[in-house]
Parts: C-alpha cells; structure tokens; sequence
C-alpha cells in the first residue's frame, strides 16, 4: 500500500513538472511574438519617420533637430492637436503665431442699413517645439497624418561627442588654474585672475548646460498653412448709406458760412491795421507821383 501510495506521488509530481514545462514554453512563445510584433511596429515607425529621428549610437551623442513645412486642411485645429501631442509627449512649445493673411476685402450693400463684408484670407502658423529626443519620432510620425501636402521635412543630427569631450577638458583646465592661482600672494593681480577664471568657469558650466539640454530635447521647426483661400462673411453697418444721410445739411452749413463769412471781413480789418506802415508807405508814394505828374505839364508850359 505504501509502495503504490510512493508511486501515486511520483507521477504526479511527474505531471506537474510536464504541465509547467509547457506552460513555460508557451508563455515564452507567447512573449517572443509579442516581443517580434513590437519590434515590427517600432521599425515600421521609425521607417516611415527617419533614420536620423531614431538614431542611436553606442558611446556617440547628438543634437537632433528638424523643420517640417506642409499644408494642412485646418491651421487653427491642426495647432491645437500639435500643441497637446507635444504637452503627451512631454514636450513644450516654445514659440506659436497663428496669423490670418486677409488677401482682400470688400463690402456690399444688402439694404439701406445693413452690409456684409467679404474677406478672403490665408492662415499659417510658425512653430517651434521641444520634445524629448527619444520622442522625437513620435512626434515626427503624429505630425505627419495631419498633413495634406508635405513640403519640405529636414532632420539633422549633430554629432557633439568630441565637443563634449574638449568641455571636460576644459573644466579639467579651468579648476587647475583655479588651485594655481589660490597658491598665488593676495594683491590685485590675483583678484583679477580669480574673477576672470570664475567668470570663465562660469560661461563653461552653461554652455555644458545648454549642450546637456540641447542633447536630452529635441527643437523642431513646424510651418503650416492651408492650400486655399477662406472666405468670412461678416455682417457690418452700410456707412455709405449713414454718410450721405449726414452728408449736407443747408440751413447748418448757410449759418456756419454766414458766420465764417464775419470771421473773414474781421481778419481782412485786422490784417489792414497790421501792415499800416505800409499802407502810410504805399499813400506816400502815390502822392508824390500825383504831385509830380501835376507839375510836370506845368514847367512844360513856361518852357513854351
């Protein structure tokens, strides 16, 4: 009994371990495929986007950036789903101006007090966005089904590698001077040569920290705009029509010339009181010419 009991044990021990073999290799299976399909998507994106969006190599560091230029069916509603792509993808935007181009515009009168203006006008965006490198084929890929037409799409990857090698360097550099000149005698000299270093250290550590930046999130240049022409009907007041209401008015403009008119006669007064010497000049002379002119005939006559 105890024998058959042992051999009962056996086998199900036996079964057990068979059943966990399988379920093993199933998962296993299970998870490379998994794993195949993953590794598909991912090449399909990043063939579908650009090498150079995706691209990592080992003990190399770039700074990538990219411009897409491209006509969409809606610029305003294109910027908004661009924008919260880019907030998801835990980027930011760091520059956006949608603007209206009005091609023409004109108005047409409907009644007597009512018109309706006609715009046609053309909407654009300039962007510029910040994403982290690593997203920077998503975004590339996300922005790239809104589009209608592309342009123009340009991805660069600069090779920063041997840069961020010669800052290393030169931060070595800067701290030995630093300890050199702390073994220097205080006078002014060394005042100045501190200060300078610091300062020199200083401009180092920030442009490490805009290389480090530059490196971690990627700046992307986005240009869009729509392929034709909208036009906006805007109702407006008829102004030709409240012009020529308020036009002319006689009995105003007669009292306004009649009173104008005064005005005048009292300049032309005030401006003959302001040139008197003149006047008493102009008299002068014409008395003088009328007496000569009398006594000329006069000595003519006693000559005869």
């Amino acid at each position: 009994m105890k024998t058959t009991y042992i051999q009962l044990s056996l086998s199900a021990v036996l079964l057990l371990g068979i059943y966990s073999c399988k379920k093993g290799e199933a998962t296993a299976s299970y998870n490379e495929r998994a794993d195949s399909v993953a590794d598909s998507a991912a090449v399909i994106t990043s063939d579908s986007i650009s090498s150079a969006a995706t691209m990592k190599v080992k003990d190399k560091q770039f700074i990538k950036t990219a411009d897409v230029n491209m006509e969409v069916k809606d610029v305003y509603e294109a910027t908004i789903s661009i924008e919260k792509t880019v907030q998801d993808l835990g980027g930011f935007v760091t520059h956006s101006n949608l603007q209206s181009n009005v091609v023409s515009q004109d108005t047409y009168n409907t009644s007597g007090n009512e018109a309706m203006l006609i715009k046609k006008y053309q909407t654009e965006n300039t962007m510029q966005v910040r994403v982290p490198t690593e997203k920077l084929g998503d975004l590339l890929f996300i922005i790239n089904d809104k589009k209608l037409f592309l342009n123009s799409r340009i991805i660069n990857a600069e090779d920063v590698t041997s840069n961020i090698k010669y800052a290393e360097m030169e931060g070595k550099r800067i701290k030995k001077t630093g300890e050199n000149i702390s073994q220097l005698k205080s006078n002014k000299d060394k005042v100045k040569l501190d200060n300078d270093n610091m300062a020199e250290g200083n401009l180092q550590q920030l442009a490490n920290m805009d290389t480090t930046d530059n490196i971690k999130y990627s700046t992307v240049d986005i240009y869009i705009k729509e392929p034709k022409l909208r036009i906006a009907e805007i109702a407006v007041t008829n102004t030709q029509n409240i012009d020529n209401k308020y036009k002319f008015n006689f009995i105003y403009d007669a009292k306004n010339a009649f009173v104008e008119g005064f005005y005048l006669i009292q300049k032309i007064a005030v401006g003959l009181i302001t040139v008197w010497p003149l006047l008493l000049i102009l008299a002068a002379v014409i008395y003088f010419l009328r007496k000569r002119k009398l006594t000329k005939p006069e000595h003519t006559k006693i000559q005869e």
